[in-house]
């Protein structure tokens, strides 16, 4: 049992090296290999100026087979390596039937998703829509309101609209409004500009100048744009100098809450799956070239075999052995996780590379888990941040994981073929008379697929569509 232990606290920061390797997207998995050869002598690239080796699409397993075949490795390092399986199973066997203690769940998440993805504005809000006391009926609707919240964090919805979709008056949308404005970050779902300041003042206690700021908002606001001091020292009864802190703490609010989620930074791309066809089918490599070829140093090697290299000065060597070691064959399981995932994909969404989004089909990470033998948590690292290059062009793998509607024919149709099919039913519309989300439900009835007005609003609200009302001209 201590030797398992042992065995246990060697493995677990290996094991999470090599998590976050398979998470982590080409390019930051570059800078990583680089970072660590230079800290790391015993790790070397295959490629010096004597050697050329040429970019390559193929998997390659340039790293452990360098190693493994030249070196006569240590009783305990072979062991690490042969283990690596064995204990990675061990791990989340563990974690998967522990007790869901608090403390427990929180560090199984960290342990797994150590890099968190951007969340949307949509997202976050959709988020807190089960913690309201709110009736399922209620929930739906406060959905359908969150779907007309553009990105600065307003809603722009139509009541009217929305009336005779949902059947509901105009004080209970109202009402439900009010439900949704009090979701995190403050200030959203207002109608406009001042309900939105408001709405923020209404989130801070204990302000010495919230009356006098709750009055600029509601009647001044033309004033304080137009810097008309004079104007509203007299109104507020406020000197020149308390006016200006005044205006100092109004501008503490935030005017767009929404762009908090936006994604300002430039995100470059390098597609590490290439799908090609070869003999009349598509298959999915990964792009070899765009990585060190890295392998354990051979003057490292023979310094353990000299008998004139001190015991302190070999066993610092051996760990820097086993530490390259274990990099290279995390490197080697991550290219292999990603190519094994990468052509489940492919099989399973041949259709798309070769007729469009019309015929994306519906595949979930569980679905794909079963077919890799791999666990669910696995699938989504190794589809996080990664890319593939297809002859439809350049996607992120988790592009293809969607839910989907049943078909009358008892088939599935992906949601983002709907969103598609909705923007391409808008597209085609007479401007003069669009159609309305009840004439688009009677649509895609009629071609067999049943799907509420509710969603059509809401997958119409993503791909950032107008309602009816507002598309109408001439």
């Amino acid at each position: 049992m201590v030797q398992q232990q042992r065995q246990v606290q060697t493995m677990v920061p290996q094991l999470r090296q090599s998590l976050e390797m398979l998470q982590m997207p080409v390019l930051a998995l570059r800078q990583a290999i680089l970072k660590e050869m230079s800290v790391n002598p015993a790790i070397e690239d295959v490629v010096s100026p004597n050697e050329v080796v040429a970019s390559s699409i193929e998997p390659e397993p340039a790293g452990p087979a360098a190693a493994d075949g030249e070196l006569d490795f240590s009783p305990d390092v072979d062991a690490l390596l042969r283990q690596d399986d064995e204990w990675r199973d061990y791990f989340l066997q563990g974690m998967e039937n522990a007790p869901a203690a608090e403390d427990d769940e929180e560090k199984r998440q960290h342990f797994y998703d150590s890099i968190r993805q951007p969340v949307s504005l949509q997202e976050h809000l959709l988020e807190q829509v089960p913690l309201t006391a709110l009736s399922a009926e209620d929930r739906e609707i406060a959905v359908l309101l969150i779907g007309n919240i553009n990105d600065d964090g307003y809603f722009t919805g139509s009541l009217p609209d929305l009336m005779m979709v949902t059947g509901k008056s105009k004080d209970e949308l109202i009402a439900l409004l009010n439900v949704v404005q009090t979701f995190d970050p403050p200030g959203v779902g207002a109608r406009d500009l001042r309900e939105c300041l408001l709405l923020q003042l209404s989130e801070i206690e204990d302000s010495p100048w919230e009356d006098e700021a709750r009055a600029l908002i509601d009647k001044h606001l033309e004033r304080l744009a137009a810097h008309d001091e004079k104007f509203l020292c007299k109104a507020l009864a406020l000197t020149p100098d308390e006016l200006q802190r005044l205006v100092a703490f109004i501008r503490t609010f935030n005017p767009r809450p929404g762009r908090a989620f936006e994604r300002s930074e430039v995100e470059y791309v390098e597609p590490e799956v290439i799908v090609v066809k070869e003999k009349g089918r598509y298959v999915a490599k990964v792009d070899g070239g765009l990585l060190p070829h890295i392998h354990i140093s051979k003057h490292y090697r023979k310094l353990l075999e000299d008998p004139a290299v001190p015991a302190e000065t070999k066993s610092y060597i051996r760990e820097r052995i086993r530490a390259g070691a274990f990099l290279i064959r995390s490197i080697e399981q991550r290219q292999e996780t990603i190519r094994q995932i990468a052509q489940t994909i492919v099989d399973a969404q041949t259709a798309f590379i070769t007729d469009g989004i019309r015929a994306l089909r519906p595949m979930t990470m569980t679905e794909v888990a079963e077919k890799v033998s791999k666990h669910e948590t696995t699938v989504s690292r190794t589809v996080s941040n990664k890319y593939m290059r297809t002859p439809r062009g350049v996607f992120e793998m988790k592009y293809f994981f969607t839910s989907g509607l049943k078909t009358a024919s008892g088939d599935s149709v992906s949601n983002k073929s709907i969103q598609d099919q909705i923007a391409q039913m808008i597209e085609q519309e007479d401007p003069a008379d669009p159609l309305s989300d009840n004439a688009i439900q009677h649509a895609f009835a009629e071609r067999g697929v049943t799907i509420a007005r509710r969603t059509v609003a809401k997958y119409r609200s993503v791909r950032k569509i107008p309602p009816a009302h507002e598309r109408r001209r001439g």
